[in-house]
């Protein structure tokens, strides 16, 4: 396509959105008339000529170092009786590690970490959507604007945040360059505002981006290289060693191009740093808990030490007997550590899905450990078989044990799953909901050590569900470099800050420590998984993704799951090509997948996606807010809106504090001085299940839930009842045209009313 086509493509897709409406204000940076017209004021700031040669203006650090850096003030008009949305607009082709917030009249709109109402932006250092602009557009509190003609806005630039820092200094980084810039600011009342006709747009279809010419296969070599240096060094170890280095021999042992391949080292090491760990826990029994060993120690436990006697037991087993110190034997030694672990393990579950599955994994390979060693000991099969079908949702979740039993915190029906195989964490969780990789592990624990595909047929069953679900929340991008690939949406994630764009991602999230690209298609032979495997192969990102593992090769994690990609590689380079493909892709056919227990919905419609999460991290109460992440070939859009809700209410009131850095918790508000322009506001509060504790303030999985949720978005309405056993009757919206209904395969709608049942979304285009 010519440019004279492609930019009348552009303006026929900005056009084809009747709800648009021009600015009602519009400042344009860099230009000196409209930042005059505008009152702007500027602290370290510089104007330039950026993407498609258009103004911009973007703010510098200082230059002693800082976590702070320079800021950009102006006045805008508003409606002072109607909601307002502040609006930005950005280069897609831009990138920082930046983090910048919007503040009212002085006070901050938005929180600096995961809060509901969104801060203005957070980099990544990658470019977002090269080629085209991308717009972010912020809900203005109404209490500010109520009874104005304008209000004074301010930008302000700070430092990147790393969300687990534990002091101020190791969470809030210092501002070492530039942000992107900032082209445009435009204030309305419509939350998916349109920009001029005459606005120049890019346009790119990332579906033909060039295909990554390298790396190669090579890389597969280097991998053996790397890893087999990393096991001769713990082989020449004279101490003992640590959890994760006695699994990554145990491992290694049964991979045949290894040097741990049947090396009669391994035994020796393994035997005696299980032994070490052993007497260790005698003597600190907080030591089942806090090994800095392994990842995690309290979800942890000696996982990786089961999982190396479950590997190497047919050798192991005729030592047991052995005094390891005088009066104890390696079994009784070993045994007391594995029961500790098992005590600990079931008192102290989490219902974060994540969390759930890794501890309850822990939990089940260190009975099984103990069930070889002394099975009179160890808990029946059934129980801790049982604690992994609650965290994948083959049964409800029931908490930790306690001495009346489980704790049930959250009744006696919640499912940690949603029956569409999304985890729930309240909602809709991006990168961090891709818990595949520890399903398979699960899978794999339930398995005959060194016999493929012997798992448990419905964990098996329910991790291709689980797969399946995650698949449409992967859509078509260019990675850094400008080569063709997926990536994974987050930008509509509950946990997902700082995540724009998502991470490269087919089907597994290959780049994680504990995951390879090739773990799902390896551990099936779904159809489905190993075509989008292949999919992978013939876009050349495999073997990048294994290249940004080897980079990370001081973590002994990610080193570890590279083992098995050689052998992973080579089962699936050979098994037919099923021509199946990621539901995003180009070539696949327009289609909505909606699941409304998440409250997220996923749209493809023609060359357009649209990501929407209607339950939106309301985790204290209703906030009758969503979130939007709109993709075309000419634009993309960031959107925090406010929607319109039912549900049963409580009664309860929850006052939102004042509150300006975590948006659920108030425990590291380190910017004094600093004021949230949200605080005071009251929200309503869902009716709470009975049997369940709960009081104003906490987080919990029913206070923001809502039964109906109505999105209007351009030209898209969509209509999602979460309810169960509720009905509820929507008016169709006008249109020029048609208004067409996207779940129904584009069939035209002629009622002027239709009921959305239980359990149902309605997604209509008006055109």
């Amino acid at each position: 396509m010519d440019m004279k086509n492609k930019w009348m493509v552009g303006v026929f897709l900005l056009l084809a959105c009747p709800t648009w409406m021009n600015g009602k204000d519009v400042l344009e940076f860099g230009n000196k008339n409209s930042e005059r017209k505008h009152v702007l004021a500027d602290s370290l700031t510089e104007a330039y000529v950026g993407g498609l040669k258009q103004p911009a203006r973007r703010i510098l650090p200082r230059e002693e170092t800082d976590w702070r850096g320079g800021w950009l003030r102006f006045n805008m008009n508003v409606d002072s009786e109607r909601q307002n949305y502040f609006t930005v607009r950005c280069w897609g082709g831009e990138a920082d590690r930046c983090m910048v917030l919007l503040f009212i009249e002085g006070k901050q709109v938005g929180y600096r970490h995961l809060g509901d109402y969104d801060l203005l932006h957070f980099g990544n250092g990658e470019a977002p959507c090269p080629g085209r602009f991308y717009y972010i557009t912020l809900p203005l509190p109404m209490q500010y604007t109520k009874g104005k003609k304008s209000v004074e806005l301010e930008i302000r630039a700070y430092g990147s945040t790393w969300g687990y820092g534990e002091t101020f200094e190791r969470y809030q980084k210092n501002m070492e360059e530039s942000t992107v810039g900032f082209y445009k600011a435009y204030v309305d009342t419509t939350s998916c505002i349109m920009p001029d006709k005459k606005e120049v747009q890019g346009y790119y279809e990332v579906s033909k981006a060039p295909v990554r010419p390298s790396p190669g296969p090579e890389v597969l070599d280097r991998l053996k290289e790397v890893l087999s240096a990393r096991i001769n060094r713990i082989l020449e170890k004279k101490q003992p060693l640590g959890q994760q280095e006695v699994w990554m021999l145990a491992d290694a042992s049964c991979v045949k191009w290894t040097p741990a391949y049947r090396h009669p080292e391994v035994l020796e090491k393994v035997r005696q740093s299980i032994d070490s760990h052993s007497l260790r826990c005698m003597e600190n029994p907080e030591l089942i808990y806090k090994d800095g060993s392994v990842y995690n120690g309290e979800w942890m436990t000696t996982c990786l030490l089961a999982r190396s006697i479950r590997t190497l037991w047919a050798d192991l087993k005729d030592s047991l007997e052995t005094d390891i110190v005088d009066g104890v034997s390696r079994r009784e030694a070993w045994s007391r550590m594995m029961k500790a672990s098992l005590e600990f393990g079931i008192t102290h579950r989490r219902h974060y899905t994540n969390q759930s599955m890794i501890i309850d994994m822990a939990i089940y390979e260190c009975n099984r450990a103990m069930m070889l060693m002394n099975p009179r000991e160890a808990l029946p099969e059934y129980q801790t078989l049982r604690y992994l079908y609650e965290s994948l949702a083959l049964a409800p979740w029931w908490g930790k044990e306690t001495p009346n039993g489980p704790e049930k915190p959250l009744g006696e029906n919640y499912w940690q799953l949603t029956e569409k195989g999304l985890t729930k964490e309240l909602g809709y969780v991006g990168y961090y909901g891709e818990v595949v990789d520890w399903v398979i592990q699960i899978y794999e624990a339930t398995s005959v050590p060194g016999v493929p595909f012997s798992g448990d047929a419905k964990i098996k069953d329910q991790l291709l569900r689980i797969a399946g679900a995650r698949y449409n929340f992967r859509y078509p991008a260019v990675d850094d470099e400008g080569y063709r690939c997926f990536r994974a949406e987050t930008e509509v994630g509950w946990r997902d800050g700082g995540h724009y764009p998502g991470n490269v991602l087919y089907g597994d999230r290959g780049a994680a420590w504990d995951a390879t690209p090739l773990m799902t298609a390896a551990a099936t032979l779904d159809p489905l998984a190993v075509g989008i495997a292949r999919q992978m192969m013939d876009d050349n990102q495999l073997f990048a993704m294994v290249e940004q593992k080897l980079k990370d090769g001081n973590n002994i994690r990610s080193l570890q799951s590279c083992l098995h990609i050689p052998e992973q590689y080579e089962l699936l380079a050979s098994q037919p090509a099923s021509g199946l493909r990621l539901p995003m892709s180009a070539d696949m056919p327009d289609y909505v997948f909606a699941d409304e227990e998440d409250g997220v919905v996923a749209i493809k419609n023609g060359d357009e996606i649209l990501y929407v999460s209607l339950y939106w991290r309301a985790r204290n109460a209703v906030n009758n807010l969503a979130k939007v992440h709109y993709i075309t070939s000419v634009m993309e859009r960031l959107a925090n809106v406010y929607i319109e809700t039912k549900f049963e209410d409580s009664g309860m009131r929850y006052t939102r504090p004042d509150w300006v850095n975590l948006g659920f918790a108030g425990w590291r508000e380190w910017y004094t001085g600093v004021h949230s322009a949200h605080a005071g506001e009251v929200l309503p509060i869902a009716k709470i299940p009975e049997g369940i504790s709960f009081k104003p303030g906490e987080e919990n999985a029913y206070a923001g839930r809502a039964d109906y949720y109505l999105l209007k978005f351009g030209s898209y309405v969509v209509a999602m009842n979460s309810s169960t056993n509720k009905s509820f009757e929507l008016e169709i919206p006008q249109a020029k045209h048609r208004v067409l209904d996207l779940t129904k395969g584009k069939y035209e709608v002629k009622e002027k009313k239709m009921v959305i049942n239980p359990r149902t979304t309605r997604v209509f285009f008006c055109e």
